[in-house]
């Protein structure tokens, strides 16, 4: 749809100003009185994907899914073929309407300034879905422009890029914009009534937690070194295997069940002991990260949370959560519970697909009218995370004061695909990987 400027702007300034929040419930079955009221103006949601990967083609997806009148106008991403593949599949999984997925030659972005780009190029709301160390330079940057947000988790990969985010959310709450964080369990049913239950006591006082993402790990190294142009370039298409890009696997993928800890907690740690290491996954194609870790962690009211995330197949998995109360416990993942006295309780409910429910609810916020910001807890989750890293990594207690008063700041100081990111290896392609007892972390 082809607008003025002022046409723009004025659409954009009416989306900044209708903001609210419903979370769980997928209240856009209320959207038809909101498309009512704003029938006399222009009610399209353009919709900006910054990451082109699986998940950033998935929450684009999510968005598109949504009841509204949202398109998806502009993509950006650091690589052209990811970019292309994502739009490739998307425009398959809306052949049935394909007026949501309509992005022009112009409205493609390719590089490390392609999000900037994009943000300059009117949408509404953009998807940030790249390498999680780019979210704190992507969401200050959105927030900055004044759109509203939906960013995965986690929301940045070092101590410099929460207090970014932070701040950055702070901003975002004086300019009404909405924020989404892909923590989607909060918008998951049967962990909404359980954690409900738990709060008012249902086990009586929580006193510790037990939460797990044991696994076989995730997708192999993509790129062969030879087939690289550039060592950004090989890391930028192995990110995972890399702090700066990453956090490591106890910030990118077992922040969900750590976050679901602090959510019954309403708090977060003020304190991490933490011990892993590489035991399996030891070859240079792996970069620098663990696989595996063990960390607990305490809070204010020296509540303890036992964390462990491990990456090595053939072994035992949980990616689980738990509570142990003064009365009972619960199998928060399972959404169940039995007390103490023998009353057993078991969610029953309807369900749906939270990866799904969270875009409704964050879009339904946009259309209907009062503040959605996610950015705080994704943060705070996000820390916790990184707390641990930093534990296990060092050794040692580190606290959560400790952590926040360091300056450590594992991003490039020059982001082109021939400049050296912070890590690079030795003559023989080995990565210097953190020794506990030695590393020094803060």
């Amino acid at each position: 749809m082809t607008q003025s400027n002022n046409q723009s702007t004025s659409r954009r300034d009416f989306l900044k100003t209708t903001t609210a929040t419903a979370v769980g419930t997928g209240i856009l079955a209320s959207l038809g009185s909101a498309a009512h009221v704003h029938a006399s103006g222009d009610d399209q949601i353009k919709v900006g994907l910054v990451g082109c990967g699986g998940r950033g083609t998935g929450a684009a997806s999510q968005a598109l899914s949504t009841k509204g009148n949202v398109k998806l106008e502009a993509m950006a991403d650091a690589f052209k073929d990811r970019m292309d593949s994502s739009l490739s599949n998307l425009q398959k999984q809306f052949s049935g309407r394909p007026e949501r997925v309509d992005v022009a030659e112009e409205k493609k972005f390719v590089g490390f300034d392609a999000y900037q780009k994009l943000l300059d190029s009117g949408v509404d709301v953009v998807i940030l879905a790249t390498p999680p160390g780019f979210r704190p330079i992507h969401f200050e940057a959105a927030v900055n422009k004044g759109v509203h947000i939906f960013m995965e988790k986690p929301v940045a990969t070092d101590v410099t890029g929460v207090k970014k985010v932070l701040e950055a959310a702070k901003k975002a709450k004086e300019k009404n914009l909405a924020v989404g964080v892909g923590l989607q369990r909060h918008h998951q049913a049967p962990y909404i009534e359980t954690i409900k239950r738990l709060k008012d006591g249902a086990i009586g006082d929580i006193t510790s937690m037990r939460c797990y993402w044991n696994s076989g790990g995730v997708w192999e190294p993509r790129l062969a070194r030879e087939d690289a142009k550039s060592e950004m370039e090989y890391q930028m298409r192995n990110w995972y295997y890399y702090n700066w890009l990453c956090g490591d696997h106890i910030n990118e993928q077992h922040i969900h069940n750590i976050d679901v800890c602090n959510w019954l907690k309403d708090d977060f740690p003020v304190k991490a002991y933490g011990m892993g290491g590489r035991q399996v996954r030891t070859d240079k194609k792996y970069g620098e990260i663990f696989d595996h870790f063990a960390v607990e962690f305490v809070y204010a009211d020296d509540t303890r949370m036992y964390s462990q995330c491990r990456h090595i197949r053939n072994c035992w998995n949980s990616v689980t959560e738990h509570a142990q109360g003064t009365k009972g416990s619960c199998d928060i993942s399972g959404a169940k519970y039995e007390t103490d006295a023998g009353y057993k309780w078991k969610y029953r409910g309807k369900k749906a697909n939270p990866y799904q429910v969270e875009h409704d609810d964050l879009f339904a916020a946009i259309y209907n009218g009062t503040p959605y910001n996610e950015a705080e807890y994704g943060a705070k989750s996000t820390m916790t995370s990184i707390l641990g890293r930093l534990a296990t990594y060092s050794g040692k207690p580190v606290t959560w004061d400790e952590a926040m008063a360091s300056n450590v700041d594992l991003m490039p100081k020059e982001f082109s695909w021939e400049a050296t990111p912070v890590t690079v290896p030795d003559e023989n392609g080995f990565y210097p990987i953190p020794t506990p007892g030695v590393s020094k972390v803060l």
